[in-house]
């Protein structure tokens, strides 16, 4: 079977009208509204496959054959669980899942959940995807970390019945140096998990052959843009974007829809392998019948005579096979035009840690002399040491460019990582030279600190002050949440020195602390220091906050006995 997994089918290149109609039919009995899905995107001439939708990243498995067996028309039969909160069912060996992939199919969904709980991902949808890529992971052949056994490729992406991709990889993920190959149980083309992929099970390591992290990269990659799997719309778009043909986005409903009504879990390296494909030659699906002949009946005429050649110096015979038109070649899309990609003002990139950048990228694309190329697809990607994204939580965006060839990336949302990082571009579908941008992310700050309140700080000697120094800290009069402090005990107003005598804070051991750092006001700006002690010395002292971005306050403590008028002292570090 892995023999024939490598000739893979070419999605609908093949397909006939009796597969079309086979999975329209079965749309109609078992997902209702499947065979209108998608009913308003562009649809070339003569062909099933929907064009191009430039608002996508283009394919995730570079529209490499897939596994076309439909589910069987009989559901399975839902039964309780013996295992309370789990649903399964009793159901045929279709509704049977191997254990390790179906558990990477609910962690994924459990992940997706948490991390984008607006998108609605079902794990059905990953399991429905999964079988028609690989068969779920060819029966569940994985070892016990959910890595298949034996690399899982589609066929050499070469231009020949498939798409064209020149490697991309350095063979790194298909072994393949001259052009990419999908890889894996979720067969994703090398050129995508370079941005995808995701570490699934905790290893420290993206491997596309891995079920848990091929699923839950491809949850990711369902859920970018915003989409939301339980609006038609949102499910139908995703799809899609997986494998742009309308043929595939069908036979998926339907194995969703399939699973949906009962699944269960089978041992691994149990589970079946499909046996019919996209990419069969004859013209039809593997074991789609034969459309009946009517019988062939014997001609009542006699046969022809047998022709006499011509005599020497007659007219030559003609040729019985005329020779074959020269095939026209192919229009340039606008994405092979374009030579390089340039910038198009987008100035200074930087922001505060938590913020939204001011400023977008824009990019443009042109062709070798400089003209302006529109409705071209332009990739851009978050590279280096940060957690800043992009809108959405997202580190790559694909968007086209407009009339004047220009495309405006999502806004970048600063993460709490300072430095520097770099948003590379890519034109999708072709090689072109792209521009990188570099980007930086400084620290929070505060340019306001005030107390919240105006009472007098004060304590008797060998006491501890009664109230605690908070502060607030603000930006521009907002509030200025996980800005970065100090607080220093020093030695007046002109030396910042820390002073070694009056008032401290107190370590876990009780010891005497002038000096605190790391310090970090919170969500709401306040900062709310430990308690101050006083020892034997008496006098004003002077306690400094001071935050990243230069905002100052000093405060004044004083220590005084019982029986000491109130009123201002010298303090005795100013003349230390």
């Amino acid at each position: 079977m892995a023999a024939h997994f490598g000739r893979r089918l070419r999605k609908g290149a093949a397909t006939t009208a009796v597969a079309a109609a086979a999975v329209a039919a079965l749309s109609a009995s078992q997902a209702p509204g499947a065979t209108g899905a998608n009913q308003d995107r562009p649809t070339a001439a003569g062909s099933s496959t929907p064009a191009p939708d430039p608002s996508t990243d283009g394919d995730a498995t570079g529209n490499s054959p897939y596994y076309t067996d439909l589910p069987p028309l009989k559901s399975p039969d839902p039964s309780p669980s013996p295992t309370i909160g789990t649903p399964v069912a009793r159901g045929g060996t279709e509704a049977g899942i191997p254990a390790t992939v179906l558990d990477a199919y609910r962690k994924a969904e459990a992940e997706l959940r948490a991390t984008k709980p607006g998108c609605n991902l079902p794990w059905q949808l990953l399991a429905a995807i999964g079988k028609v890529e690989s068969g779920q992971a060819r029966g569940g052949r994985v070892d016990a970390d959910g890595t298949t056994i034996g690399r899982i490729l589609g066929p050499q992406l070469d231009g020949n019945g498939f798409a064209l991709i020149k490697d991309t990889d350095h063979g790194a993920y298909d072994g393949n140096s001259h052009y990419d190959q999908a890889v894996g149980p979720m067969q994703f083309i090398p050129s995508t998990w370079a941005w995808a992929g995701r570490d699934g099970n905790g290893d420290g390591k993206a491997d596309p052959n891995n079920v848990y992290d091929a699923v839950l990269a491809a949850g990711h990659y369902l859920c970018r843009n915003d989409w939301d799997m339980s609006t038609e719309g949102g499910l139908h778009s995703a799809i899609l974007s997986y494998n742009n043909s309308q043929d595939y986005l069908n036979l998926v409903l339907n194995w969703m829809d399939y699973y949906r009504k009962g699944s269960h879990s089978v041992p691994d390296g149990t589970g079946g392998v499909p046996s019919h494909r996209s990419d069969d030659h004859t013209g039809r699906p593997t074991g789609t019948p034969t459309p009946t002949e009517p019988p062939r009946t014997k001609p009542h005429h006699k046969p022809d005579k047998p022709h006499k050649p011509d005599k020497p110096g007659g007219p030559a015979s003609p040729d019985p096979t005329p020779p074959t038109p020269p095939v026209p070649p192919k229009p340039p899309t606008p994405s092979d035009t374009v030579d390089h990609l340039s910038d198009a003002g987008t100035g200074k990139l930087t922001a505060r840690a938590g913020d939204d950048f001011a400023r977008r990228i824009s990019t443009r694309a042109e062709t070798r002399t400089g003209t302006a190329v529109g409705k071209v697809r332009i990739r851009f990607t978050i590279t280096g040491d940060t957690d800043t994204t992009f809108a959405g939580g997202e580190k790559v965006a694909t968007v086209a460019t407009d009339a004047k060839g220009v495309a405006h990336a999502p806004a970048l949302q600063a993460g709490e990582k300072t430095g520097d990082f770099t948003v590379t571009t890519a034109v999708v579908g072709h090689r072109a030279k792209g521009v990188d941008y570099t980007a930086t992310v400084t620290a929070r700050t505060a340019d306001t600190l005030a107390r919240t309140s105006d009472t007098p700080l004060t304590c008797t000697p060998g006491g501890e002050f009664a109230d605690q120094v908070q502060v607030k800290a603000t930006y521009k009069g907002a509030v200025a949440d996980q800005v970065a402090a100090t607080a220093v005990l020093v030695k007046s107003e002109d030396d910042p020195t820390e002073n070694d005598k009056g008032p401290s804070f107190k370590d876990a051991d009780g010891k005497p602390v002038r000096t605190l750092t790391g310090l970090k006001t919170d969500d709401k700006g306040l900062l709310t220091l430990p308690k101050l002690y006083a020892d034997d010395t008496t006098g004003t002292f002077l306690l400094r906050i001071t935050t990243t971005g230069g905002a100052t306050l000093t405060v004044e403590l004083e220590v005084a006995a019982a029986d000491a008028p109130a009123g201002p002292s010298p303090s005795p570090s100013a003349t230390s």
